[in-house]
């Protein structure tokens, strides 16, 4: 405080007076003094202004930086879905075209729900009698048959998969039916390939053979759509009929469209 009486004092006679060539002396003095004084008022002050700045502008950053988390989200977002988007489309464009199907009508669906234990296996689709689907119509995917429809509400339905314990289903290992033979494909399970049993003992098997509807006379579906194909066989008790394990055609783990065939057996 002594040192800034002084330093104005000796400014006031500066200003006041002829002194000049008296006080530049003690002027230059001063500021060499009063420098550091500065320098350190400076360091103490200019750190507390930025405190106070930074806290005036701390809401306006934590708004800009939350904007931009939500921005990096929805790009991360959108890129995990290209690949299930893709996969979608597949399967769309799959069911656009498939051969078996022929001239019977078709229902688009979604499936809404999947219920699959060990020895069970339904899903439920979004369409029901209210969009032309009934009770006991063929269910096909991409690949070839999914199911049938076992319950059928308004706008819902449900279909037992081809892998479901109580489903049975007539083949044939080849088409015609009248041509090849015969067997009845059983499913054992979600995690089990179907089990064609009565197979005649010289069906002439081989890996990788496809096995079909046999759409005989009240059977309970159109001929010729793909069930599976042969993955191995044995020899039953006496060795007169083989039992073939079958792998399903379809694609049962990617179930989220398929086609109701609106189609009835012959009684």
């Amino acid at each position: 405080m002594v040192l800034v009486l002084v330093s104005l004092t000796i400014v006031t006679v500066d200003q006041t007076s002829q002194t000049h060539h008296l006080t530049a002396g003690a002027k230059s003095v001063a500021d060499d003094v009063l420098s550091p004084l500065r320098s350190a008022v400076d360091d103490v002050l200019h750190p507390v202004g930025d405190l106070f700045a930074g806290a005036v502008h701390y809401g306006a950053l934590q708004t800009e930086n939350q904007k931009l988390q939500a921005e990096i989200g929805q790009l991360r977002q959108r890129q995990d879905e290209q690949p299930f988007d893709e996969e979608q489309l597949r399967e769309l464009l799959a069911l656009q075209n498939l051969p078996f199907v022929g001239d019977v009508p078709t229902v688009g669906a979604q499936t809404t729900a999947v219920d699959v234990s060990n020895f069970d296996a339904d899903v439920t689709i979004d369409k029901g009698r209210d969009d032309g689907v009934a009770y006991g119509m063929p269910v096909v995917g991409a690949g070839g048959l999914v199911g049938q429809v076992v319950e059928a509400d308004h706008r819902s339905s449900i279909v037992q998969l081809i892998v479901d314990g109580q489903s049975k289903i007539g083949v044939t290992l080849g088409v015609p039916a009248a041509a090849s033979p015969t067997a009845v494909a059983q499913g054992q399970g979600q995690r089990s390939p179907l089990l064609a049993v009565f197979v005649a003992g010289s069906a002439g098997l081989r890996k990788g053979r496809l096995v079909y509807t046999d759409g005989l006379e009240g059977a309970a579906f159109p001929g010729g759509i793909p069930v599976g194909r042969v993955a191995s066989w044995r020899t039953v008790a006496g060795g007169t009929q083989l039992n073939v394990s079958v792998t399903p055609a379809a694609n049962l783990g990617q179930l989220r469209y398929l086609e109701v065939l609106q189609w009835e057996p012959t009684p």
